[in-house]
């Protein structure tokens, strides 16, 4: 009783509402998070349904992150879903995460990941990183300076690219970082 309470007081900052993403969200609201701040400023797309399992074709044209919110809220609604349909920047990153305990980088890109690098950095908060790239992921847990941050793990930007992702790659990597969250 008293671990679901303290899950029940928690606040995660999800980074990505797509193939990481969407598991998840979908198994920290079962597990009953009390709330989830989820930031991205996309929409589904048909060709990414195979793994971001949050969507259906009935929300193509959506933001994800309202469709995100109405897919949780059938699962648990006891669950404060925050929908935060913004560009994650510099500049705006401290109120998109606001009072969570914990970011979870569930994005595609580097660029973005190091501006969640520097805030974790910068305040201390907990943060875990996953990726995911055909059939293969990896994830780590963050947490500066009793741990390497991710750019002292990957201290050079990889080239943006236009990788494949087996459907269940994210399923699986997402599982594990909600797990570890």
């Amino acid at each position: 009783e008293e671990g679901q309470r303290k899950i029940k007081q928690a606040t995660v900052f999800i980074a990505g509402a797509g193939g990481l993403g969407s598991p998840v969200a979908i198994y920290l609201a079962a597990a009953g998070i009390g709330c989830l701040r989820i930031c991205d400023c996309g929409e589904p797309e048909l060709s990414n349904l195979n793994r971001q399992i949050l969507h259906t074709d009935e929300d193509l044209g959506k933001k994800k992150v309202d469709s995100a919110k109405e897919t949780l809220s059938k699962i648990n609604p006891h669950v404060d879903i925050i929908s935060l349909p913004e560009k994650i920047a510099r500049e705006n990153i401290a109120q998109l995460v606001a009072n969570s305990q914990i970011m979870l980088d569930c994005l595609d890109n580097f660029e973005t990941r190091y501006i969640l690098n520097e805030y974790a950095v910068k305040t201390g908060l907990p943060f875990i990183h996953a990726g995911v790239y055909g059939m293969s992921g990896q994830i780590t847990f963050i947490h500066s300076p009793e741990t390497p941050c991710l750019q002292c793990i990957f201290p050079q930007m990889p080239p943006p690219e236009i990788f494949p992702v087996v459907g269940a790659t994210p399923g699986v990597i997402g599982s594990l970082e909600a797990l570890e969250a």
